[in-house]
Protein backbone atom coordinates (compact mmCIF):
# COMPACT_ATOMS: atom_id res chain seq x y z
CA UNK A 1 0.00 0.00 0.00
CA UNK A 2 0.83 3.33 -0.54
CA UNK A 3 1.40 6.54 1.52
CA UNK A 4 -1.26 9.44 0.37
CA UNK A 5 -3.01 12.04 1.71
CA UNK A 6 -6.56 12.73 0.18
CA UNK A 7 -8.42 16.23 -0.05
CA UNK A 8 -11.71 15.58 -0.64
CA UNK A 9 -14.35 18.02 -1.41
CA UNK A 10 -18.23 16.57 -1.90
CA UNK A 11 -20.39 17.98 -4.74
CA UNK A 12 -22.04 21.11 -3.32
CA UNK A 13 -19.97 21.51 -0.11
CA UNK A 14 -18.44 23.75 0.82
CA UNK A 15 -15.36 22.22 3.29
CA UNK A 16 -12.50 19.88 1.98
CA UNK A 17 -11.80 17.12 4.10
CA UNK A 18 -8.57 15.61 4.33
CA UNK A 19 -7.22 12.06 5.57
CA UNK A 20 -4.03 10.56 5.58
CA UNK A 21 -3.22 6.87 4.60
CA UNK A 22 -0.09 5.28 5.85
CA UNK A 23 1.49 2.80 3.77
CA UNK A 24 -0.08 -0.11 6.27
CA UNK A 25 -3.80 0.74 4.74
CA UNK A 26 -4.60 2.35 8.44
CA UNK A 27 -6.40 5.99 7.64
CA UNK A 28 -6.17 8.71 9.74
CA UNK A 29 -8.87 11.45 9.65
CA UNK A 30 -7.16 15.07 9.69
CA UNK A 31 -10.53 17.07 9.81
CA UNK A 32 -11.81 19.80 7.40
CA UNK A 33 -11.00 23.08 5.78
CA UNK A 34 -13.24 25.57 3.79
CA UNK A 35 -10.22 26.96 2.05
CA UNK A 36 -6.80 25.20 -0.18
CA UNK A 37 -3.99 28.13 0.91
CA UNK A 38 -0.27 27.31 0.73
CA UNK A 39 -0.40 27.15 4.31
CA UNK A 40 -3.15 24.96 4.76
CA UNK A 41 -1.02 22.14 2.25
CA UNK A 42 2.00 22.95 3.80
CA UNK A 43 0.28 22.04 7.30
CA UNK A 44 -0.95 19.09 5.86
CA UNK A 45 2.17 17.65 4.50
CA UNK A 46 3.80 18.08 7.36
CA UNK A 47 1.13 16.54 9.23
CA UNK A 48 1.12 13.28 7.22
CA UNK A 49 5.25 13.15 7.63
CA UNK A 50 4.46 13.39 11.05
CA UNK A 51 2.18 10.16 10.85
CA UNK A 52 3.99 8.56 8.11
CA UNK A 53 7.16 8.59 10.59
CA UNK A 54 5.46 7.48 13.74
CA UNK A 55 3.57 4.37 11.53
CA UNK A 56 2.67 1.04 13.60
CA UNK A 57 1.24 -2.14 11.86
CA UNK A 58 -1.84 -2.30 14.03
CA UNK A 59 -2.66 -5.69 15.15
CA UNK A 60 -6.28 -7.16 14.31
CA UNK A 61 -8.47 -7.87 17.21
CA UNK A 62 -10.18 -10.97 17.40
CA UNK A 63 -13.40 -8.80 16.92
CA UNK A 64 -11.97 -7.70 13.23
CA UNK A 65 -11.09 -11.73 12.48
CA UNK A 66 -14.63 -12.81 13.66
CA UNK A 67 -16.28 -9.86 11.50
CA UNK A 68 -14.13 -10.70 8.25
CA UNK A 69 -14.70 -13.94 8.32
CA UNK A 70 -18.52 -13.56 8.57
CA UNK A 71 -17.95 -11.12 5.47
CA UNK A 72 -15.42 -13.60 3.64
CA UNK A 73 -18.44 -16.51 4.26
CA UNK A 74 -21.21 -14.81 2.81
CA UNK A 75 -19.00 -13.50 -0.28
CA UNK A 76 -18.34 -17.21 -1.05
CA UNK A 77 -21.78 -18.52 -0.76
CA UNK A 78 -22.73 -15.31 -3.24
CA UNK A 79 -24.52 -13.64 -0.45
CA UNK A 80 -24.73 -9.96 -0.03
CA UNK A 81 -22.46 -9.75 3.28
CA UNK A 82 -24.56 -8.55 6.05
CA UNK A 83 -23.76 -7.99 9.44
CA UNK A 84 -27.29 -7.39 10.84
Amino acid sequence: MSRKIIIDKYQGNTHYSVKVIDSFGQEYYLGYSNVLSDSFRKETERRAEEIWSNEVKREITPMEKAIKWCVDNDVSKGREPSLD
